[in-house]
């Protein structure tokens, strides 16, 4: 344990945060995580539960004066998105991230912090390995596969949910509750590759996007941020359009839920027409410094030749079902929602794009508060799938998370924050999914809110936390758990 963290307030939040911070568990990699909550739970001797999922329950009795509260569940997830920067040498399935502190901010050094989730976790394992907090009965619920598709909630049992109230720590913005979440769907279209023979004659150049900032596919599709994929698609579609050129590979972004930062192409045309792609490309480098001088002012598109040569590539038609799937694919804001202004009502997200041996997989990430308009967008995509020729598959749905007029507990929650700091809370929805949707479906009762403190830039290897903000944010929830009785 480095003891980077040592000396951070509140001690108990930042020791286990650290803690945690030393296991890899990316989505699909939850097993050592998992055990180490389970390890937390034996040693200190509280009720337990990890299903075949690998979720993790545990149960703590409320402290004198609350043993007869209504059940408190604390709930987040355990799996973080792994990213890293282009050049960053880091293995997710065995190294630890490595914490730097910058100023009041908390960042990994290359790579995704995984304050999202980990500080619901570490807030957690500080509350119930606390001795003197006055608190009600607690179950904290941690849930695996949260980042990619929200497996661990979609398998948890009903009969395992005892507690009434439900405060989901998922949140990014300090003094903005959530009481409204989208549902989602995940597409995935995957174009068959015919191959061809190469002549030799022809030159292999790799196009490369860079440079572009990325983000939350749902926190910051909003924000106008170039898609890596999209945008080479536009340029391999102009570049066609003047030059003849085969596909011989193509990827891009590593994570649906990711808006995608780089992309490359590989495309194979012939000698006479080099110079003419190296104009091409220059001009798209112009182009895509105006549209995107605001949302990624550091976007370049650089073209390289290969030495080795390519003796296969896709065939003229894959080529162009490639061109047209990227292209046509739906990204972006698809909605705005009319009750909640500035509120992102639907979107779409291509967030991956690659190459195996025998097909191209096209990968999104769909979004909406509203369930018809996400099965537009869905049917949208199989369009497209048929028109390209490519098998069409959906999975890892999950549903929308309704405001609820009555809620207690986000009366509790603006009561407390008007009385501690004198002004009032921001009660919000988001454009994001949160688990509170599959868990309300699965107990309807749960009373449900969801807050957290300030983060920033999650999901890339910019993210970070504000040390300040983990400090108020967790006071405040001290301050609500002391108020359910």
């Amino acid at each position: 344990m480095s003891g980077i963290l040592e000396g951070l307030e509140p001690k108990s939040v930042f020791k286990f945060f650290e803690e945690i911070s030393q296991i890899p568990r990316g989505s699909g990699n939850e097993k050592a995580i998992s055990d180490y909550l389970v390890n937390f739970a034996k040693s200190r001797g509280f009720e337990y539960i990890q299903d075949k999922a690998l979720n993790v329950i545990i149960r703590k009795p409320g402290t004198n004066g609350f043993e007869n509260a209504p059940i408190v569940i604390l709930q987040g997830h355990m799996d973080m998105v792994n990213e890293k920067n282009n050049g960053t040498v880091h293995n997710f399935e065995k190294d630890p991230i490595k914490l730097r502190i910058v100023d009041d901010m908390i960042y990994a050094t290359g790579t995704t912090l995984g304050a999202d989730n980990g500080i619901a976790v570490a807030y957690a394992l500080a509350l119930l390995d606390s001795k003197d907090i006055p608190h009600p009965p607690i179950e904290v619920i941690i849930t695996t596969e949260e980042e990619t598709g929200m497996g661990g909630a979609a398998a948890l049992s009903p009969d395992n949910i005892k507690g009434s109230i439900l405060i989901n720590i998922d949140s990014e913005e300090e003094g903005v509750f959530l009481v409204s979440c989208a549902g989602g769907v995940r597409v995935t279209q995957k174009l068959p590759i015919n191959f061809t023979d190469v002549n030799a004659s022809k030159v292999p150049y790799m196009i490369s996007i860079r440079g572009l900032k990325g983000g939350h596919s749902g926190m910051d599709i909003n924000k106008e941020r170039g898609n890596s994929n999209k945008l080479i698609g536009r340029i391999l579609d102009d570049i066609y359009s003047e030059i003849e050129f085969l596909i011989g590979n193509i990827s891009g972004g590593s994570k649906m839920n990711a808006i995608p930062r780089e992309a490359d192409a590989i495309v194979i045309i012939n000698p006479e027409d080099a110079s003419r792609l190296e104009n091409k490309v220059l001009e798209w480098n112009s182009i895509l410094k105006n549209e995107l001088r605001k949302a990624d002012p550091d976007v370049s598109v650089k073209l390289k030749k290969l030495e080795d040569r390519i003796e296969k590539a896709f065939s003229m038609e894959t080529t162009r079902n490639i061109i047209a799937s990227l292209v046509l694919i739906p990204n972006g804001v698809q909605s705005m929602s009319k009750d909640i202004e500035g509120l992102v009502e639907s979107s779409t997200n291509l967030g991956v794009v690659t190459t195996t041996d025998t097909h191209v997989y096209f990968q999104s990430a769909i979004r909406s508060s509203v369930r018809t308009l996400k099965y537009n967008i869905l049917n949208q995509c199989k369009m497209v799938a048929r028109v390209t020729g490519s098998k069409f598959e959906a999975d890892s749905e999950y549903p929308e998370w309704q405001y609820d007029p009555n809620s207690k507990i986000r009366a509790l929650f603006q009561k407390v924050y008007k009385d501690k700091y004198g002004k009032e809370a921001k009660i919000a929805a988001v454009h994001a999914g949160l688990e509170c949707g599959l868990l309300k479906e699965k107990k309807e009762n749960l009373d449900m809110i969801s807050f957290g403190p300030n983060l920033y830039d999650v999901h890339t290897p910019n993210e970070h936390m504000s040390i300040s903000s983990v400090q108020r944010t967790w006071e405040f929830l001290l301050s609500v758990l002391k108020e359910i009785k």
